[in-house]
């Protein structure tokens, strides 16, 4: 009997060529998994595409719903956004599709797994970090670090020298990763930093702002401990939001990022991320923060976000310290509830209202006319004790320069 192995399938170029490429190297069944956390229209045809390629299996495991509330939530409220710029789109994605291979893999009786992750990437990192932490007795197999493939034209060649259909021209053949919370684009003329993206070509979810039309669209969200929980006060489950923000968003020009981030080993590489409805969420979420938190909790947060955007994107989801982090960041979103109006208008956010029972603003001391709560003779006080140390510094300034 044939040993199997688990292929984590997206039905992409790399996906196609490593079935023939298993059986020929390593004589294993090949079962092909495709996880489904938010692809859409990629999933058509997969099945047939994986048979014909010699998979003695295709599966789909949908497991949106997991993906959305025990990976997005946690990475929102933490306000994770890895080097200021790329909002994780498929960081947060790869822990929880090794988690559904592994527990494919132990129910199927494979020895191992197997991904198209490319030997300069990430995404080797990260499923790799995922699988060691929960199955450790699997084997990884990862083609690109092996094989005598070295580049897209070539595994091409590969599936035409054997007749196997590929999904994409070779023009076209951008490295891509859709989910239900953002779609990447990679390679090509990309690769050159100081060409601008053809966004014309480019754009699958959203439009560039110049196209975008010209009257704004307001929204309202509601969040209840820092997870949405309404649009436009309409009760939806997580992925439904998402869904609905990233049609929105994606008329209105939002969150097209174009970023030169450091890769986990060691280069830098360029992407350009669409994630319309993970942007206005995020704004939308801070937002509320600024009126729900104090000013230390607010700051020190800030600061947590940085590691657990490093965490992340790292693979390093199931670390005790990401656990840590996230116990902390559900402690201070146990006030993070309300409401946030946004206006969006060509690939802007602009912020037209916020409400929450827990709101920390009091109109009456913050408001010019004096309230009862706040005296304005008190603060003559405060600013001499506060301006201390700055007078003894002048004073010892002083006394040094008549010395001399």
């Amino acid at each position: 009997m044939k040993k199997k192995v688990i292929l984590a399938y997206s039905g992409g170029l790399d996906t196609t060529v490593i079935i023939p490429w298993l059986q020929e190297n390593y004589n294993y069944e090949v079962i092909a998994v495709c996880i489904n956390v938010g692809q859409g229209k990629e999933l058509d045809g997969l099945k047939e595409r994986a048979l014909a390629s010699g998979a003695s299996k295709f599966m789909v495991e949908n497991i949106i719903d997991e993906f959305v509330e025990d990976y997005v939530w946690p990475t929102l409220k933490a306000g994770a956004v890895y080097e200021g710029k790329y909002l994780l789109g498929t960081s947060i994605a790869r822990p929880v599709m090794a988690k559904r291979l592994v527990e494919i893999s132990i129910r199927e009786g494979a020895e191992a797994i197997c991904h198209g992750a490319t030997g300069k990437g990430n995404d080797q990192v990260r499923f790799e970090l995922s699988i060691k932490a929960l199955a450790p007795e699997l084997k990884i197999i990862a083609p690109w670090r092996i094989w005598d493939i070295k580049s897209r034209e070539d595994a091409i060649k590969y599936c035409k020298d054997r007749g196997i259909e590929i999904p994409m021209r070779e023009e076209n053949s951008y490295s891509r990763d859709r989910n239900l919370w953002h779609l990447s684009h990679e390679g090509l003329e990309l690769e050159n930093p100081s060409l601008e993206p053809m966004y014309d070509k480019l754009l699958q979810m959203s439009v560039s702002p110049e196209n975008a039309p010209n009257e704004p669209t307001y929204i309202e969200l509601e969040f209840e401990k820092g997870v949405p929980i309404k649009l436009n006060n309409k009760s939806l489950n997580g992925a439904d939001i998402i869904a609905e923000l990233n049609n929105i968003g994606g008329k209105n020009g939002i969150g097209i990022a174009d970023v030169l981030e450091n890769r986990i080993v060691g280069m830098k590489s360029r992407g350009i991320y669409e994630t319309p409805g993970g942007t206005i969420l995020y704004y939308a979420h801070e937002e509320l923060e600024r009126s729900c938190l104090d000013k230390q909790t607010f700051a020190y947060k800030q600061t947590l976000a940085v590691k657990f955007a490093e965490l992340v994107y790292s693979g390093e989801w199931y670390t005790p310290l990401r656990e840590s982090l996230s116990a902390f960041v559900d402690s201070t979103q146990k006030t993070v509830t309300g409401k946030v109006k946004l206006k969006l208008y060509k690939g802007n956010i602009i912020p037209v209202g916020t409400q929450s029972p827990y709101s920390l603003y009091n109109e009456s001391i913050a408001s010019f006319t004096t309230g009862d709560l706040y005296d304005h003779k008190d603060a003559e006080g405060f600013i001499n004790l506060f301006g201390l140390p700055l007078k003894i510094r002048a004073l010892m300034n002083q006394s040094i320069k008549k010395e001399n």
